[in-house]
């Protein structure tokens, strides 16, 4: 790390699951990293790995580099701008780095507030859940000014294999749901190709074996291959947050005059989850729909199957 980047001090706002991860990492680098959270019990075992609790946005506001992971653009919007947000007292940091998946509207609103303050805002949406930040896989698309991201690179390098940055103002906001509405459309896809072949008589752990050992496997069907097989359902990431980015890429692609036919048929089968009460578990859930939609009943097959997330070196 550079001698420039040591004597930065570190912002923290929403240490929810995923940002809570992030967190973690920047201290085991031996970062100077102070949190704040609305609900104040959250930021507790943070504080215990060494980070330093703020009692409100405006006294995190003093920090030179913030890093944002809300969920929301509403959040967002409130949690910066707002009355008690964060640029609301006399200080303002001097970069605002958020890793949040949000329309590119709401992030526009904010880079503009935050510019009158001297404020640079970058758009860092994180590509990865809780786990991929443990093991140090978690990618991001940045975009805003380019001298910001020289600065924040060294800290973002920090949270996983690295960034790409993709240009100025809300260009990584597109990238990020054009991720996500991948993300969703591959889940789905392997749900209904996973049924077949059970229906077949083969089990799943045989075909996503197999399936994972081809040209057509990847990192992400070998994570979500043991939810699958064994039907473990405890979030990563909800089919209601999965639901939210669906509804803000298909906004951006009729902006455009985009057409997504696959992708606006998988967010049916998203609203689909929510509305048999699979909303606030996995997105892996799509197997049980399937399942549901086939009629078939799905049992756990208990089998000892790699998530292929092994822990890479560490900071």
């Amino acid at each position: 790390m550079t001698e420039q980047a040591d004597a930065l001090q570190l912002g923290w706002l929403g240490t929810g699951r995923m940002g809570a991860a992030m967190v973690r990492r920047l201290l085991a680098g031996g970062c100077d990293v102070t949190v704040y959270n609305r609900t104040a019990a959250k930021m507790a075992p943070l504080v215990e790995l060494g980070a330093k609790p703020a009692e409100s946005l405006a006294e995190l506001a003093a920090c030179d580099l913030v890093f944002t992971a809300l969920s929301t653009p509403a959040d967002f919007v409130s949690a910066l701008t707002g009355p008690d947000g964060l640029i609301s007292g006399g200080v303002a940091p001097k970069i605002v780095v958020d890793c949040s998946t949000i329309s590119a509207d709401a992030s526009a609103i904010v880079r503009e507030r935050l510019g009158q303050r001297g404020t640079a805002l970058l758009a860092a949406p994180v590509m990865g859940n809780p786990k991929v930040v443990e093991v140090g896989r978690m990618t991001a698309a940045v975009s805003g000014p380019r001298d910001a991201f020289d600065t924040a690179k060294p800290y973002l390098d920090m949270l996983g294999r690295g960034v790409t940055y993709v240009g100025e103002g809300e260009l990584a906001r597109i990238v990020k749901l054009c991720h996500n509405l991948f993300l969703g459309v591959v889940a789905a896809s392997m749900a209904e190709i996973t049924m077949l072949a059970q229906a077949s008589g083969i089990s799943r752990e045989a075909f996503l074996a197999c399936l994972n050992k081809s040209v057509v496997g990847s990192q992400f069907t070998q994570y979500k291959t043991p939810a699958y097989v064994n039907l473990d359902f405890e979030p990563t990431f909800t089919s209601k947050l999965l639901r939210k980015d669906f509804d803000l890429g298909l906004a951006a692609a009729r902006e455009r005059e985009v057409p997504m036919p696959v992708a606006a048929t998988v967010h049916q089968l998203v609203q689909g989850l929510v509305g048999r009460g699979y909303g606030d578990v996995d997105f892996a859930s799509f197997i049980a729909q399937q399942a549901q939609s086939a009629g078939i009943t799905l049992e756990s097959e208990h089998a000892d199957v790699s998530d292929g997330l092994d822990p890479e070196e560490s900071l």
